[in-house]
C-alpha cells in the first residue's frame, strides 16, 4: 500500500520507485489526482512511498521543475512531460487519451508511467 509523506523532493526515499507528487493548494484538482495516484500504485502492486510537496513560490517551482499543479514525477520523470516547460506556480492541464483537456491526469496515464518505471 502506498503511503504519503510530506517533505521536500530531495528527501524522498522510495523502495524501488521514487514517486513525487507536487501540488499547489490554489489548484483544487490535486486532491483527486493524489487519490487516483494512490489507487494506481496499490493496484499495480508497487511498494512505493509517495512524497507529497506543496509548492508555494515561483522560485520553488523552478527548483523542482514544477510544470503546474498537480505534477507527478516517477523516478524523476514527469508522467506527461511538457513540450515547452515553463516552471511556475500555476495550475496544469493534461491532454487525455481521447483528446480532451483536463486538470487531472487520467488513471491510464498514471498507470503507463508506473509500468514504464517498473521496467527500467
Amino acid at each position: 500500500m502506498a503511503s504519503v509523506t510530506h517533505g521536500t523532493y530531495e528527501n524522498a526515499e522510495v523502495s524501488g520507485m521514487k514517486i513525487v507528487f507536487l501540488y499547489s493548494e490554489d489548484c483544487p484538482s490535486y486532491e483527486v489526482t493524489l487519490s487516483r495516484l494512490r489507487k494506481v500504485v496499490e493496484e499495480e502492486g508497487i511498494n512505493a512511498e509517495i512524497t507529497s510537496t506543496k509548492v508555494e513560490t515561483d522560485d520553488q517551482a523552478q527548483q523542482l521543475h514544477f510544470a503546474g499543479s498537480p505534477t507527478i514525477l516517477i523516478d524523476g520523470r514527469d508522467i506527461d512531460p511538457p513540450i515547452n516547460p515553463k516552471y511556475a506556480l500555476t495550475c496544469r492541464a493534461y491532454r487525455l487519451e481521447d483528446g480532451r483537456v483536463s486538470p487531472i491526469p487520467s488513471i491510464m496515464m498514471m498507470r503507463r508511467a508506473v509500468r514504464m518505471a517498473r521496467k527500467e
